[in-house]
């Protein structure tokens, strides 16, 4: 993506990128990849999440994300040693998402975190790179003070990439999302943007 001056972006196709990951918006083309990486990861997530699996239900989500303002998708990519899709290995590959939900501006600036790693990532520390490229856009071009993150108690997986990424335990609610059928607790952790700045 040229910048407005033309000149090529130093993120190439992405609109934040690291070493490892980079962020891009979901587009109607991953389809195919999306759903076939979330049924492979069907084990994985179980109970937590539930990415579309299917393309019709993969397109109902993605229509909500971009038409929703107080909504935010990323795409979380690998690049390899080329640093864009196409151009190494794994490069360009689809390894998991972090969207930014009920984004509330005004004197609130806060949004909620929704993510998931597919399985052939999970692990291997892409995940969190790429929450860390998320908090620099949500902290920086989104206007943000304030991130959230729920968490079920016993999701320790989702709990430690947070708190690797310097979110703070703010308290714990019952029966706080419906999920799987059932009211779930969760934990609420939160990182404001001094703290994001110090992690």
């Amino acid at each position: 993506m040229p910048d407005p001056n033309g000149h090529p972006s130093p993120t190439g196709p992405y609109l934040a990128a690291g070493p490892r990951t980079g962020l891009r918006r979901f587009t109607d083309a991953d389809a195919a990849e999306f759903t076939a990486r979330a049924r492979e990861s069907r084990t994985l997530h179980h109970p937590w999440l539930f990415p579309p699996e299917r393309a019709a239900a993969y397109a109902a989500y993605t229509e909500t994300l971009a038409r929703d303002p107080a909504r935010e998708g990323f795409l979380v990519c690998e690049r390899g040693e080329g640093g864009g899709p196409g151009e190494g290995g794994a490069d360009g590959a689809i390894a998991g998402f972090i969207n930014i939900n009920n984004i509330v501006l005004g004197g609130f600036r806060c949004g909620a975190l929704g993510y998931g790693a597919f399985a052939h990532a999970a692990g291997r520390g892409l995940m969190g790179d790429a929450l860390g490229l998320v908090m620099g856009l949500a902290f920086g071009p989104l206007g943000l003070h304030r991130l959230e993150a729920n968490i079920q108690p016993g999701n320790a997986a989702s709990i430690a990439l947070v708190r690797r990424a310097g979110f703070r335990l703010e308290g714990f609610s019952p029966d706080f999302l419906h999920i799987d059928g059932a009211w779930r607790d969760h934990e609420r952790w939160a990182i404001t943007a001094p703290a994001a700045e110090a992690a």
